[in-house]
């Protein structure tokens, strides 16, 4: 039986929806793609439309109007985002990514409040190029990640509301490692997303990121992000037993995949100027076939 079929998707129009929003996750999230595939099949549409809406509000910022003004951007994705949250109200939508959202949106109830705060950090991207401290980047934060950690928990299956707020973390955990391993192709983009207080404190400035030679102060500067990013991951992790069980391995997978992206920075000595840091194949395999040996148990 299909993913489709399984999650009881059976009118042809949504089913398209639901069938873009996965080729979107199979063709820019990898990892997240190889993850979702530990889920049960009933499972997986589901996780295909969240991840659906938010690469296509990605898109609009970074990528498919790479030829528009900052203006025209944030007019696209405010009248983007405004149709699909009238959507998410009337239960009814013409986008073919907000169909597949808003159906899953209403099975789970998930609450509308999220959609409209990732929202409002696509469109911080457009305009905000740094944080002056940890609290300013949360803001941005929250919207981009956390709350996709928030909006899973309904489709995973939630033992109790303790299921939430580690949902939040291992969120914001994921961004916050990206960002490490980012920090050359954002400057590329005009963009710092490390707080510049906390790199203030190792003697790091803008113009010395500007000027992408690895110093001993970045260096210092980075093991401090990548223990903040270990630290999230270590209060989050007790909170998957709060998901249903066949939920878990794809969550722990996630966790030691995304979060483990710091390990490659660490493996390339932090050389982030001259080389990004991958996940290796053999390392996605091993993390992927323990996981998968723990799917079909927990089913």
């Amino acid at each position: 039986m299909d993913e489709l079929t399984a999650a009881g998707i059976t009118d042809p129009t949504l089913r398209a929806s639901y069938e873009e929003c996965k080729r979107l996750n199979s063709l820019h999230g990898k990892t997240y793609y190889l993850a979702t595939l530990l889920l049960p099949k009933e499972k997986r549409p589901f996780v295909h439309a969240l991840y659906g809406f938010a690469r296509y509000a990605d898109e609009i910022v970074d990528d498919l109007a790479s030829e528009l003004t900052i203006q025209e951007k944030s007019d696209l994705l405010t009248q983007w985002g405004e149709k699909v949250l009238q959507g998410l109200s009337s239960g009814d939508s013409n986008d073919v990514v907000g169909r597949a959202l808003i159906d899953t949106v209403t099975k789970f109830k998930i609450p509308h409040e999220h959609f409209v705060a990732f929202l409002h950090s696509m469109k911080m991207d457009l305009s905000v190029t740094s944080y002056a401290n940890y609290e300013a980047l949360m803001e941005y934060v929250y919207g981009s990640a956390a709350v996709i950690g928030l909006e899973m928990v309904p489709i995973l299956g939630p033992l109790s509301d303790a299921a939430f707020e580690p949902a939040k973390k291992l969120g914001i955990a994921f961004q916050l490692a990206n960002f490490i391993r980012d920090v050359n192709e954002d400057l590329d983009r005009g963009r710092i997303y490390l707080p510049l207080d906390e790199l203030a404190e190792f003697g790091v400035n803008k113009e010395m990121l500007a000027r992408r030679i690895l110093t001993p102060q970045i260096v210092s500067a980075l093991k401090f992000q990548i223990a903040r990013v270990r630290q999230l991951q270590k209060e989050a992790t007790p909170g998957i037993q709060e998901l249903a069980p066949s939920s878990r391995p794809c969550i722990e997978a996630a966790s030691e995949l995304y979060c483990g992206i710091v390990d490659e920075v660490e493996k390339i000595d932090f050389q982030i100027f001259n080389k990004r840091a991958k996940t290796s194949t053999g390392r996605r395999l091993r993390v992927a076939s323990k996981a998968y040996v723990k799917a079909l148990q927990a089913r």
